[in-house]
């Protein structure tokens, strides 16, 4: 069925055109994260998308947390994957491009496919709504917009990223997932979600479901107890897991980097296992009878990618100088727990044994293997270690920079500076030319930045050299050209900036526009031609469970 309105099956358009035209439309949507005021009209809104029924029939793992469920359903989605299964995997936010919120067998959604999908939905909403149920904000017309791919595109599972909490997230319009997930919960979005671990664990526990069987990490004791809770009320069999033990990959790695990652692998490697086992599609021996786990869990696990979470890039543009002299370690942590595992993390990586990502495997994207190089060793005298960090204004700096200086100080992490940069793109920006648009940096509020320095320097004290500690610039685009110059001005090619990006996955995005040049806009494109929006002529993969 092809979309109705001005953008209907008629009107011919080139690919790209639709698109762009869809971003423009996508980011009109307000940016309103509420307390569940929209929660009540989800019924309307799948009334009139005819998704009630569609939904009802996927296969679903539900995942929430405060950290680490982006990585447990990357993980979750890859095992799937390597088993043969047609997979949809729903994550937030995106740091390039919305598509990437949307992946069919661990590809990000094409242009043309996000297009056809969008003004299907886009237009029926318009048409459907009224002063009473409004138009869906931003983040709900995104999983609205998933639903309906995943439907259509007839995957055999879907692996669902909670956006926010749990109990009003649109995700949970789903009644009978095949299992529910728990990373790891923390402080976070407190204005919403409550004060106390307590409440914020009551809220997350609102996607448990009437005997549906649900994992956990290891849990504060206030934050387990609300689990444990809600779960028995429910009758649901909640299990506490550990992390995931190194021989259980038969001398594997992990494709995620950092210690931290091996508790989201073992919660993935029991969502994955409990999915086959519930679905009944394989017959596979019990997790505690095994030495190794199966091919697929282990290629799964070390194949695994996800942009901005341990991600090591060497500038590759950088004039005179060689792409090691300035590395960029981008990591999205924003809670105080995350940025801790961020800078053990950040420690492993810069010392001789650390490994990274080369910047022309990252370009190939998730489908291809990953290059592994050791970094040269690297003295004190010859590194410098700087910070590049933004966070949002609801976030408490003293906290998190505690945090962070602590845990600099156990693994003997010294940053020389600390840079303080707003975001370049907003929450709500969707195209390629988010940088493009704010380019004036005149106009630019820096006061939040100048928050983070006076805290930084407050907790930082007196230098010994007697240096500037830090220093706030108005764009990303000026501090990475800052890095730039004085990586050249350094009479010694020894001499290495090793720039730590974190506090905000938009801020890790941005940095890998600009670095990267767009990154994977310039790879992964859809095709020129001209494009409809007829849904019923996008090509679909067979799924796995159809083809028994």
């Amino acid at each position: 069925m092809a979309a109705q309105g001005d953008y209907g099956a008629s009107k011919q358009k080139a690919g790209g055109d639709l698109y762009q035209e869809a971003l423009v439309a996508l980011s009109s949507l307000t940016m309103k994260r509420d307390k569940g005021e929209q929660f009540e009209f989800v019924l309307d809104y799948l009334k009139i998308l005819d998704l009630e029924e569609d939904i009802a029939k996927l296969k679903v793992i539900h995942v929430t947390g405060t950290k680490g469920k982006g990585s447990t359903c990357t993980f979750t989605e890859s095992i799937l994957r390597n088993y043969g299964f047609r997979t949809g995997l729903l994550t937030s936010p995106h740091l390039i491009d919305v598509r990437e919120r949307f992946r069919l067998d661990g590809v990000d959604i094409s242009e043309e496919k996000f297009s056809a999908y969008f003004w299907w939905c886009y237009n029926r909403l318009k048409e459907g709504t009224n002063e009473e149920t409004t138009m869906p904000s931003y983040f709900r017309f995104l999983t609205l917009l998933g639903f309906k791919i995943f439907s259509s595109e007839e995957v055999d599972v879907v692996i669902l990223e909670v956006g926010l909490g749990g109990r009003i997230d649109f995700t949970n319009v789903v009644k009978k997932p095949v299992v529910c997930g728990f990373s790891s919960i923390g402080y976070d979005h407190m204005e919403i979600l409550g004060d106390t671990l307590g409440k914020i664990a009551g809220e997350k526990a609102g996607i448990f479901k009437l005997r549906v069987p649900a994992f956990t990490v290891p849990q504060p004791n206030e934050a387990m107890c609300v689990l444990e809770e809600k779960a028995s009320a429910l009758d649901v069999n909640l299990k506490v897991i550990e992390p995931l033990s190194k021989r259980l990959l038969g001398g594997q790695k992990l494709g995620l980097d950092g210690e931290h990652q091996y508790l989201n692998a073992g919660l993935a490697v029991s969502l994955a296992y409990t999915w086959l086992q519930q679905s009944g599609s394989l017959e596979i021996p019990s997790l505690n009878q095994m030495t190794t786990l199966p091919e697929p869990f282990i290629k799964g696990l070390a194949t695994a990618r996800l942009q901005g979470r341990a991600q090591v890039i060497p500038d590759p543009y950088i004039e005179h100088a060689a792409p090691r002299n300035l590395v960029f370690y981008l990591d999205g942590a924003h809670s105080p727990e995350s940025v801790e595992a961020c800078v053990k993390w950040f420690s492993l990586a810069v010392k001789e044994d650390g490994q990274s990502e080369s910047l022309e495997s990252f370009v190939k994207g998730p489908s291809h293997a990953y290059e592994e190089r050791k970094l040269e060793r690297c003295t004190e005298e010859i590194c410098h270690r700087i910070l590049l960090f933004n966070c949002m204004s609801v976030r408490d700096p003293h906290l998190i920079f505690s945090h962070l200086r602590n845990a600099s100080a156990k693994h003997g992490v010294d940053f020389k500076k600390a840079l303080f940069v707003p975001n370049l793109s907003m929450t709500h920006t969707v195209g390629m030319n988010a940088l493009l648009e704010k380019n004036d940096d005149s106009s630019v509020d820096l006061s939040w930045q100048y928050k983070l320095q006076e805290v930084w320097e407050s907790l930082v004290g007196e230098e010994k050299d007697g240096g500037e500690k830090s220093e706030v610039f108005s764009s990303l685009p000026l501090a990475i050209k800052w890095l730039r110059d004085i990586v050249v001005d350094q009479k010694s090619s020894s001499t290495r900036f090793q720039v730590l990006v974190t506090g905000s996955l938009l801020l890790v995005g941005d940095v890998l526009k600009l670095v990267t040049k767009w990154g994977r806009n310039e790879i992964f494109t859809s095709g020129e031609g001209e494009c409809s929006l007829s849904i019923s002529d996008v090509p679909r993969k067979k799924s796995l469970l159809q083809s028994k």
